[in-house]
């Protein structure tokens, strides 16, 4: 499979994309069209540009969080960890999977680091003790605070270009397409 690297304006970030084919006028095909027809790219799309600019704001945030959660010594998938487990004490590993998409598997590699820090326990569950608890540590819950405060700096400081009433029509937009996105994820088959 071949990729493009595309650099924006600004050389600032990179996007990987697979290459399309090309026809023998050089036109772009897509598998399974005829040479001649030119292919959909997603740059001549209409929605484009917003689409890049959800993509650039997300990654915008991701690096500020990172550069506010590094004096820590956290990262981003600690710092949600350690989030979930303070909004909701005594979650199960299950229930802090569903709440951050990822497989316990992932977790049974980030929970022991956060253990050995002193920031989380896990205890059996009372009723069932294949179950584990998980708790912050009072080490874990003064570092959460401290991380939950870099958190709400970079909202505020994020949602500051918008007044109330825009931001909360870019939250209920964004719930719209996620809502979409999950119940009309792309085919197996798709190249997305």
């Amino acid at each position: 499979m071949n990729y493009i690297l595309f650099k924006s304006e600004q050389n600032q970030e990179t996007i990987v994309q697979e290459a399309i084919p090309k026809g023998p006028a050089g036109e772009g095909v897509v598998d399974g069209s005829q040479a001649g027809q030119t292919a959909l790219m997603p740059w001549d799309m209409p929605r484009y540009r917003n689409w890049i600019a959800v993509a650039k704001v997300h990654a915008l945030v991701e690096k500020a969080m990172a550069a506010g959660l590094a004096p820590l010594a956290l990262k981003l998938p600690h710092y949600d960890i350690l989030a979930n487990v303070y909004r909701f004490p005594g979650l199960t590993q299950q229930d802090l999977a569903n709440r951050m998409l990822v497989g316990r598997s992932n977790l049974s590699m980030l929970l022991p680091e956060l253990e050995r820090r002193g920031l989380v326990k896990r205890t059996p569950d009372g009723e069932d003790r294949r179950v584990r608890r998980l708790t912050l540590t009072s080490e874990g819950r003064v570092l959460t605070l401290r991380a939950l405060k870099v958190q709400v700096e970079v909202i505020e400081g994020m949602m500051a270009a918008l007044s109330a009433a825009e931001c909360e029509a870019l939250g209920d937009f964004m719930r719209r397409v996620g809502h979409h996105m999950l119940g009309h994820p792309p085919a197996p088959d798709s190249p997305i």
